[in-house]
């Protein structure tokens, strides 16, 4: 199981971005593209602007894939040895790995459920059984535990019905001696039910994979239809924003031009007063020229 870890020593450009929390996935998106952008790493910005924010449930099976990569390892190879038993059909390994994995999924539903709480939001029981539900998913079925490897889930795994077989078995090239004709006939039955078996298991995987398929993009719509209603409810707020910062600029618009006009009565009125007292002042200078005048004319010669 050590090909789950291989080829991990470069940091993912998804990491740290899967780590965070979904609430904050957004914006911590923008900025991790922007900062790959900024160092030359283009196809990282794209890779990490098409990422989708996760589900809790999803977030939670991811951290737990990373908060104890050996655990996570045994997990990913306890699914690995249940496959093979199930390609097999090793019945006595399949009782016996069966009976683990009830224990062990419920009690890393409850770790995921710890961890995520532990990084502020819990779990609800709907989630906790999407985790568990996931990690069923992971043993049963390599595309499954090749994703949550990886710990980039946006999205629950759902099991499939049967868990899908490793590789064909290898035939069997050891000589047999010629059975009878009732065996051979016998023989030609059990190769034909299990030849059906084959072909229903096949039909069944098809189906897994287009279901899956069609999981995935009803996500990723989902996720551009709730980008897209943050996008316009950040645009409405600031929207409101601006409409208050202009109704504001009214308001003290209409104070200034209440007090220009104040201003101009006040102005006019000065005005009034100024051509008022000139007008007393030549009346006032022509009383006293006249005045003088007089004052001369009465010291004159008699």
């Amino acid at each position: 199981m050590g090909a789950h870890g291989q080829g991990r020593d470069r940091a993912d450009p998804l990491d740290e971005l899967y780590a965070t929390a979904p609430p904050s996935f957004v914006e911590r998106r923008r900025e991790l593209a922007a900062r790959a952008a900024a160092a030359g790493r283009a196809d990282d910005a794209r890779l990490i602007r098409a990422s989708r924010r996760p589900t809790l449930a999803a977030w939670a099976a991811n951290l737990l894939r990373r908060a104890d990569p050996e655990e996570s390892e045994r997990f990913l190879d306890l699914g690995h040895q249940l496959r093979e038993a199930y390609r097999t059909l090793d019945s006595d390994v399949m009782r016996d790995l069966s009976a683990r994995r009830g224990a062990v999924v419920t009690a890393l539903a409850r770790e995921a459920a710890r961890l995520a709480e532990a990084a502020g939001h819990r779990l609800s029981d709907a989630a906790q059984q999407e985790v568990a539900t996931t990690l069923r998913a992971v043993l049963a079925d390599q595309e499954s535990a090749d994703r949550w490897a990886a710990g980039h889930l946006e999205r629950s795994l759902t099991p499939p019905t049967t868990p899908a077989p490793t590789a064909a078995p290898a035939p069997d090239s050891t000589p047999r001696r010629r059975a009878p004709a009732a065996q051979e006939a016998g023989g030609g039955a059990h190769e034909d039910e299990l030849a059906d078996r084959r072909r229903r298991r096949e039909e069944l995987a098809a189906a897994r994979r287009a279901a899956t398929e069609a999981d995935r993009a009803l996500a990723a719509r989902r996720d551009e239809d709730t980008e897209a209603a943050e996008h316009l409810e950040t645009a409405r707020r600031k929207t409101a924003e601006a409409e208050g910062r202009v109704e504001a600029a009214r308001t003290e618009l209409r104070r200034a031009q209440d007090a220009a006009k104040e201003a101009r009565s006040e102005e006019k009125e000065a005005e009034r007063r100024v051509r008022a007292t000139r007008e007393a002042v030549r009346v006032a200078d022509r009383g006293a020229q006249a005045a003088a005048q007089a004052l001369a004319d009465a010291d004159g010669p008699r």
